[in-house]
């Protein structure tokens, strides 16, 4: 399989080399890189100008780190701020690149503008193989201006749910529960559900017998619900809420709570809230029932 993947990797790569060289040829042909080869003889390629590139570099790339250190140095603690830096970081990394070639290509005799104005045939058949580069360049750049989402809110798009770690120009990295990392392009980020946007809900549900005694249990569920509250402030955001009988299932009466939680905390306030009814409703004598058969024999 291996083998055959990459006799069909040379073949296209051939076929590549086939229409770049028929390409050439015509354009060569037809006058169209006559500007572009009177621009590279312009060019002065030598050991002087080969350090002044390498010092210019380094010159810029130093400031870069400089400019990007100071930014780690702030802390902010809102999704905006964070957004704006992280933007602002990874916008800094690609003008520094563009001003290291254009200042590199100066050093060594180019006209940048010439150049520009020379391969704009070449650029505008990039463009258009560029097409989903420019859509997430533009995508990005609404995206921040409209707020839809910052660096620290949880959002949900095509089925993956995480944290939003950073926000590039280009890309956003979303991570989540499990430490798993997904980077999606700006373009592709549709259908965004912005969970950090308003608090969420986490539900438990819990069976109790069919001849337990529902009245004198619910009588003692207010009183049980504020010590859960109580006992777990920093997870819940509210005092849970007893919504009644979601469900009359085979085997037990279901009963259904809900309470308050950032989305981050929706998992833990489920499992606190699934422990601690558990635990009560066993003190206060009603056993969660499990599946069971009766069998009636004639």
């Amino acid at each position: 399989m291996n083998r055959l993947n990459t006799k069909k990797t040379a073949v296209k790569l051939l076929i590549m080399l086939i229409i770049m060289g028929v390409l050439v040829a015509i354009g060569r042909a037809k006058g169209i890189f006559s500007s572009v080869e009177g621009v590279v003889s312009d060019f002065h390629i030598n050991f002087s100008s080969i350090l002044k590139v390498v010092i210019m570099a380094s010159l810029v790339l130093a400031i870069e780190n400089l400019i990007l250190f100071i930014l780690s140095l702030c802390t902010p603690k809102k999704g905006r701020s964070q957004t704006l830096m992280s933007v602002a970081s990874n916008a800094i990394r690609y003008i520094t690149a563009i001003v290291v070639l254009c200042w590199g290509l100066t050093i060594l005799g180019a006209n940048v503008g010439t150049i520009v104005a020379g391969v704009g045939i070449l650029a505008l058949i990039v463009g258009f193989g560029a097409n989903t580069l420019i859509a997430d360049l533009v995508t990005g750049i609404f995206m921040i201006f409209e707020n839809q989402y910052n660096v620290g809110d949880f959002i949900e798009v095509a089925g993956f749910r995480g944290r939003v770690t950073s926000i590039g120009v280009r890309t956003t990295c979303i991570t989540d529960m499990g430490g798993n990392v997904k980077i999606i392009n700006n373009s592709d980020m549709s259908n965004i559900l912005n969970r950090s946007s308003h608090t969420s809900k986490a539900v438990s549900t819990i069976g109790i017998p069919y001849d337990a005694d529902l009245e004198a249990l619910e009588s003692k569920i207010p009183a049980l619900l504020k010590e859960i509250f109580d006992k777990h402030g920093t997870v819940l955001k509210s005092e849970p809420q007893y919504l009644g009988v979601d469900e009359l299932s085979d085997s037990s009466v279901v009963l259904k709570f809900i309470v308050e939680v950032d989305d981050a905390n929706i998992y833990e306030a489920t499992r606190i809230l699934n422990r601690e009814l558990l635990l009560n409703f066993k003190k206060y004598g009603v056993e969660v029932p499990f599946p069971q058969i009766d069998v009636h024999q004639k």
